[in-house]
């Protein structure tokens, strides 16, 4: 058996969804890839598909396996890459996940700049306010804020960014900054209803407390609701990166700054440390770069 023609068999049918669009990709006939799947699975001795009448999903050894395959390949397409004279320049297709609004102001603009300098990559970026599963989704590199909690995924730490409540020199102006967080129970609080009820937890003499404010105006999503406190509506509580142009600005100020909790940490993260291609290698270190600004 030819075990780097299995491992793309294998994954032109992950990919496809079935046996019949994998074998008109790999130009081969369908039972050919009925014989190359089954003697693939019985080397392997685990089963990589569930397979009925009208679908085809991957198992849970599947799952596993087809990261491995695709690293494998692309660790091999590298290898061969090195021996031509553009070996330095990395090619080929990236997906990259990261937070919606912090992917929009710092991720994305990097992105297009890793594209403009290496031609030959193409990147795909997925922005969401959720975890991305990278293994599931078949996404090379995430960009995650905060505790990570899947141990599966190699971490390399980027920066840290904290979380602040800010309100207009205005607004301050009229009713004053407050001394404590628990001050806050009596103010104007613009919210993010997708966040949350609570705002903290507040750093309170090495306490945390966590307080359910409340407001006049609340969003369920963050860019309004900085334009509510910048419009001096409220006190609001967001991502440093989230209301640093109105900082910069002077438009909003900072408050109860003795009480913010700890920094939260900014990781890149990825399947596996080994094998990993030369194009997400390139891009890991690119990112980092590009977001050295919050490594201070």
């Amino acid at each position: 058996m030819d075990k780097l023609r299995a491992m793309q068999a294998f994954i032109h049918i992950a990919e496809e969804g079935s046996l019949t669009a994998a074998a008109r990709v790999m130009a081969s006939s369908l039972p050919a890839m009925v014989r190359t799947l089954a003697a693939f699975e019985a080397q392997l001795g685990v089963r990589l598909f569930n397979r009925t009448t009208r679908r085809i999903s991957l198992t849970e050894e599947g799952r596993r396996h087809l990261d491995s395959c695709r690293q494998i390949l692309a660790a091999l397409g590298d290898a061969e890459a090195a021996l031509s004279a553009d070996a330095a320049e990395p090619a080929g297709h990236l997906t990259i996940t990261a937070p919606m609004l912090f992917g929009q102001m710092h991720v994305a603009p990097a992105v297009t700049r890793f594209v403009q300098k290496h031609e030959k990559m193409r990147c795909s970026v997925v922005l969401a306010d959720r975890v991305v599963n990278l293994l599931e989704e078949g996404m090379d590199v995430g960009i995650r804020i905060g505790a990570l909690n899947d141990s599966s995924l190699v971490a390399q730490p980027v920066g840290h960014i904290r979380r602040v409540v800010v309100a207009s020199p205005a607004w301050l102006r009229r009713h004053g900054a407050p001394g404590h967080p628990r001050d806050l129970l009596k103010a104007n609080c613009v919210r993010v209803t997708d966040h949350a009820p609570t705002w903290g937890p507040f750093n309170d003499h090495g306490r945390p407390l966590r307080l359910a404010v409340s407001g006049n105006l609340e969003f369920n999503q963050n860019a309004p609701a900085v334009q509510a406190c910048v419009a001096g509506v409220g006190l609001g509580s967001f991502f440093s990166y989230q209301v640093a142009p109105y900082l910069k600005t002077r438009q909003l100020r900072t408050v109860l700054e003795a009480f913010e909790p700890p920094v939260r940490p900014i990781s890149v993260v990825y399947p596996h440390a080994r094998l990993l291609p030369m194009r997400t290698r390139v891009f890991i270190e690119w990112i980092r770069h590009e977001l050295r600004e919050f490594q201070t």
